[in-house]
């Protein structure tokens, strides 16, 4: 009887693990919001003050969820974005819009605990 190559199972494992992870990445489209990459355009949030903590970029334009670990939790921002955009807090059964202006930043933001979203317009909410 041939003796085949013997592979270890956490070998075998982290393998199709990787294959799994790299094809995952691969059908996320290029629009798709990135996770703490900073570039030209984007408008970036994090967890901590000063820009530190985990962190989540937006692009306009249109409405975007912001990710859990970010949703009431951002404690800072920086806009690397031309056009002004728009921070959304959906509660007390209207929503409020908060105004980021092209190219500006908060290394001690409040309004960050009430953080839902962010648009490219106010939507139609009230000015928070």
């Amino acid at each position: 009887m041939p003796r085949g190559f013997a592979v270890p199972a956490a070998a075998l494992l982290a393998s199709t693990g990787l294959l799994a992870s790299t094809a995952l990445l691969a059908a996320v489209p290029a629009s798709a919001a990135t996770h703490g990459a900073s570039r030209a355009g984007d408008v970036c949030f994090w967890t901590a003050a000063g820009q530190h903590g985990s962190s989540w970029c937006y692009t306009p334009p249109g409405y975007t969820e912001v990710p859990e670990f970010l949703h009431d939790k951002a404690a800072s921002f920086r806009s690397n974005a031309d056009t002004a955009v728009y921070a959304i807090d959906w509660g007390r059964g209207t929503c409020y819009a908060r105004l980021i202006r092209a190219h500006d930043l908060a290394d001690n933001w409040p309004w960050g605990a009430r953080l839902d979203g962010v648009a490219d317009t106010m939507m139609g909410c009230e000015v928070g």
